[in-house]
């Protein structure tokens, strides 16, 4: 993209983009942005570019989406204020800034607003960790739509434009988990007029450029990273048509389909453009994902001038607990090869990896050492996965990821390029620096990309430097089926992984664990499967604390094959857990040594065809009598035990 570049326009207008690598000259905006009536007057403005309502409370850190779009906006020369968590009941709340001479901007927060509400037992959590004080209740469930349909009350005509993780993973109909069916676009439920997904800083940019212009937004249908909506199919140029709603709520094999269609368009390199159709000559448009940033890019997005903290109004409430989890952390990279069926990653960020330079985070952590409360620790350098610096292979630069194909799974692709070089001279920079005391990588690493890399040095340094007593990493399961349907390798991968991470602790003189993430219920486990991986735990002598039941979220594959019970990557049939009922099952039998799961864990077993497991042998999960196997209880014989696990430990070696 050169500077002063100029863009036709499909109405004979144009618009000046900006490169990222040089702002003009309006440029920048210190201290908080604007949130009431009295900032404007204080930093002497008369109308706003954008007013930005958001669900989070107002965090101006670069882990919050509303920071870093607003910031972006702001270096371009654009003004934007913000409006955190308004009142749903009241309108007038949404007026607070006055209207915006561009358009308003709506997202949900960092977070889903239904995920941050329910768990997946679809049970109303007790905290909301972006909200002050952690108090729950003060955003909407959907409030992507609630906000939208607010400021139509006030504002009839002014443009509106949707984005962050909610409106993204909605762009086109999807299966909606909490009310069990599938929904239209939320850019027809919300009445929005674009939406931006995925990371916006482009698309956004592009928006304000042309709604500068003096461009009408029922016009922008051409932006990359957006989804539109037009009266006709000529008005947009090169769509692929996916099935129309309405066929699709007929027929569940042609949302499995269409969703297939959508996941290969994906790339923004070979990904098509996309239109839905709806009754009434309604089409959604989806144009190609945006860009990925250059690492000059990143850079100056990163360097913009946060405040890192929050808004000081909530200084009374005890402050944002989000804040606490990102503050010494540094996001390394954005973007994910990975393919877990279960995340989403790959419908918002996309599977190109994108990083920002060393000169940038040490820039970035050396600010953070001189902040009073830093106490000598980093939390974590990373991303979607921290060892991820650069593209999985050289092709994805120029030509995008493969469409058909997976990097990692089954098995590592031959192009890969596993090289954890320039992370472990970044990781050592950091160590080098003063008042650091320990750099701690949390954000997760892929243990199969580790195997990939033949050179050894990272596991050693990851060892030796990054870990504090334990290190969680995320095998999943260990039933072949399920993690076939979950993209991740086969267990022996994780296995042997286990086994070069405990020779390297020993080596390196140091107790250190691994703790393995472990998910129940997911599309092809059945009992048979749950019963598995409870035995794997028993023979592994270790019950999870907390256990990640599978969420049907949004523009998963795993969703579709909820949904469907199809694999839209295959077209095949997989078991679905049936209900809430069958995934407390599942979720039981691997905390099967809990008191109050015992009755769950024994219908399952029976379900499962495996009351051979209730008993009193050395493999048993329950006592008859409703006591703990003698394997897992503090009373009894501790010789006895150590011979029940020790003949377990041989077992798992043959």
């Amino acid at each position: 993209m050169q500077e002063g570049a100029v863009i036709r326009m499909s109405s004979g207008q144009t618009a000046k983009k900006h490169e990222y690598g040089k702002k003009p000259a309006e440029g920048v905006q210190r201290g908080f942005l604007p949130v009431c009536r009295e900032d404007l007057e204080a930093q002497g403005i008369e109308r706003l570019d954008f007013v930005y309502v958001i669900g989070d409370a107002y965090v101006d850190h670069p882990s919050f989406g509303h920071a870093v779009i607003s910031r972006v906006l702001w270096s371009r020369g654009y003004t934007v204020g913000i409006i955190s968590q308004p009142d749903p009941k009241d309108a007038d709340s949404i007026t607070v800034l006055g209207e915006p001479r561009l358009g308003f901007l709506v997202s949900s927060g960092n977070m889903d607003s239904m995920v941050n509400h329910y768990t997946a037992a679809k049970k109303r959590r007790s905290t909301d960790s972006y909200t002050p004080g952690g108090e729950r209740g003060r955003r909407p469930d959907r409030a992507v739509t609630v906000y939208c349909n607010l400021i139509r009350q006030r504002y009839k005509k002014t443009p509106l434009i949707i984005g962050g993780i909610e409106a993204s993973l909605r762009r086109l109909a999807h299966y909606d988990y909490w009310s069990d069916s599938l929904r239209r676009s939320i850019l027809l439920e919300s009445g929005a007029d674009l939406i931006s997904y995925g990371m916006g800083e482009r698309s956004l940019v592009e928006i304000a450029e042309a709604l500068s212009a003096g461009i009408p937004v029922s016009e922008l249908t051409y932006i990359r990273g957006t989804v539109c909506k037009v009266r006709s199919l000529s008005a947009v140029s090169d769509c692929l048509a996916l099935p129309a709603y309405e066929d699709l709520l007929k027929n569940r094999r042609k949302y499995a389909e269409s969703f297939a269609v959508q996941y290969r368009n994906t790339d923004p390199y070979s990904g098509k453009r996309l239109a839905e159709g709806y009754s009434r000559n309604c089409y959604v448009v989806q144009n190609p994902p945006a860009l990925p940033l250059t690492q000059a890019e990143m850079d100056e997005i990163y360097g913009l001038p946060y405040e890192r903290a929050w808004h000081p109004m909530y200084d009374t409430a005890g402050g944002v607990p989000a804040l606490s989890e990102v503050k010494f952390s540094l996001t390394s990279c954005r973007g994910c090869f990975g393919g877990c069926s279960f995340c989403a990653l790959t419908f918002h960020q996309g599977r190109i990896v994108q990083a920002r330079s060393h000169e940038s985070l040490l820039k970035e952590a050396g600010q953070m050492t001189e902040a009073p409360d830093f106490k000598g620790y980093i939390h974590d350098v990373g991303g979607p996965t921290a060892d991820f610096r650069a593209p999985a292979c050289g092709k994805q630069q120029t030509k995008g990821a493969c469409p058909d194909r997976q990097c990692l799974f089954p098995k590592p692709c031959k192009n890969l390029q596993a090289d954890h070089r320039d992370y472990l001279e970044l990781l050592r920079k950091l160590r080098e620096l003063p008042k650091v005391k320990k750099v701690f990588i949390r954000s997760g690493i892929r243990f199969d990309y580790v195997l990939a890399d033949r050179d050894s040095r990272f596991l050693e340094e990851l060892c030796r430097y990054h870990v504090s007593g334990q290190l969680k990493v995320a095998p999943e399961h260990v039933s072949a089926r399920v993690l076939s349907c979950m993209g991740k390798p086969e267990h022996g991968v994780y296995e042997e992984f286990s086994r070069q991470y405990k020779r390297m602790n020993e080596r390196l003189g140091k107790k250190q664990y691994l703790v393995p993430y472990l998910m129940s219920s997911h599309p092809g486990s059945d009992m048979k499967a749950a019963v598995e991986l409870a035995e794997y735990c028993r023979d592994l002598g270790y019950m999870p604390e907390q256990v990640q039941d599978f969420y049907p979220t949004p523009s998963t594959i795993s969703t579709c094959m909820y949904f469907t019970g199809l694999d839209p990557r295959t077209m095949e049939p997989v078991y679905v857990p049936a209900g809430l009922h069958e995934k407390e099952l599942q979720r039981a039998l691997i905390q099967y040594r809990v008191p109050k799961n015992r009755a769950l864990v024994r219908e399952a077993l029976k379900k499962a065809g495996r009351e051979d497991l209730v008993g009193y042998g050395p493999g048993c999960l329950i006592r008859p009598e409703g006591r703990d196997c003698p394997l897992h209880t503090d009373t009894g014989n501790k010789k006895k035990k150590k011979t029940i696990r020790n003949v377990h430990r041989k077992k798992q070696e043959r």
